[in-house]
């Protein structure tokens, strides 16, 4: 299980969870953020500290952000754009830093989403 960065992010990027990760396992795109699946350690000091309410535990998830669960993961399974392999799993952010790239699925939404929320 992990917890799961949703659509209101988008856009947003706050960060306040990034400075709140005990395990660095939350990631930067250009568009959002996005939770390791696999370096999570499901300790939640993300969700309370993010100011537009994006973080959810995975089965706590509300059905609109069912589809970030998957999102989340390819963000670190897939080759994404500009990159030559996928980031599989690096053992934290810091030492990345940004990644000037987000899923398919975020690069293909509108840039105005977050005003929705």
């Amino acid at each position: 299980m992990t917890y799961v960065i949703g659509l209101p992010c988008v856009d947003v990027k706050d960060r306040s969870c990034i400075e709140e990760c005990p395990v660095d396992c939350i990631y930067e795109g250009a568009r959002m953020l996005y939770i390791h699946p696999d370096e999570c350690v499901d300790c939640g000091a993300c969700e309370p500290v993010c100011p537009v309410e994006a973080i959810c535990y995975e089965d706590d998830l509300p059905e609109a952000s069912v589809p970030h669960l998957e999102d989340n993961a390819r963000f670190f399974s897939d080759t994404l754009p500009g990159r030559d392999q996928p980031l599989g799993s690096p053992g934290g952010a810091a030492k990345l830093g940004a990644i000037d790239a987000d899923t398919e699925m975020v690069t293909k939404l509108p840039a105005a989403v977050a005003d929705d929320h």
